[in-house]
C-alpha cells in the first residue's frame, strides 16, 4: 500500500515538471517566431505591425544609405515596392547596397520600419578577390 502511494506522488510530480517543461518551451517558441513577408507583400497588404515584430526581406537601393555613428537610412526594395528603413546598432560586414537584407522589427506610424534586428544574406558561392 505504502508502494503504491509513493508511486503515485513521484508520478504526479513527474507529469508536473514534463508540463511546466512543455509550457515554457511553447511561451518560448511561439514569442519568438515572427512571419516573414517580401517587401512587395507587406507593403501590399498595407499591414499593420503597432503590436507584433515582423521580418521583411528585400534589396538595399543603392544610393539610399546614410549612416551617422551607429544610426542608419536606407530603403529595400522588392520588385515593385519600396520600404524606408531606419536601424540604430552594429552593421554586418556584408551589408552593402544592392544586397539581399532582412529586416526585423515594427512599421511606425509615418510607414517607416523601424528595425531591431539586420541580417545579411550570405552569398551561396565565395569567389576570390
Amino acid at each position: 500500500m505504502r508502494k503504491t502511494k509513493v508511486k503515485r506522488q513521484f508520478l504526479i510530480g513527474g507529469l508536473v515538471v514534463v508540463l511546466a517543461l512543455g509550457y515554457l518551451g511553447y511561451r518560448g517558441f511561439a514569442g519568438s517566431a515572427s512571419y516573414y513577408y517580401k517587401i512587395d507583400e507587406f507593403v501590399a497588404q498595407n499591414i499593420s505591425t503597432a503590436d507584433k515584430n515582423v521580418r521583411v526581406s528585400g534589396q538595399v537601393v543603392p544610393g539610399s544609405i546614410e549612416q551617422q555613428g551607429l544610426n542608419m537610412k536606407f530603403n529595400i526594395a522588392g520588385t515593385q515596392e519600396t520600404l524606408p528603413v531606419v536601424y540604430q546598432g552594429a552593421v554586418p560586414d556584408s551589408f552593402k547596397a544592392g544586397g539581399e537584407v532582412i529586416v526585423e522589427g515594427k512599421l511606425n506610424s509615418e510607414g517607416v520600419f523601424v528595425a531591431q534586428t539586420l541580417l545579411t544574406k550570405c552569398p551561396s558561392k565565395y569567389k576570390p578577390a
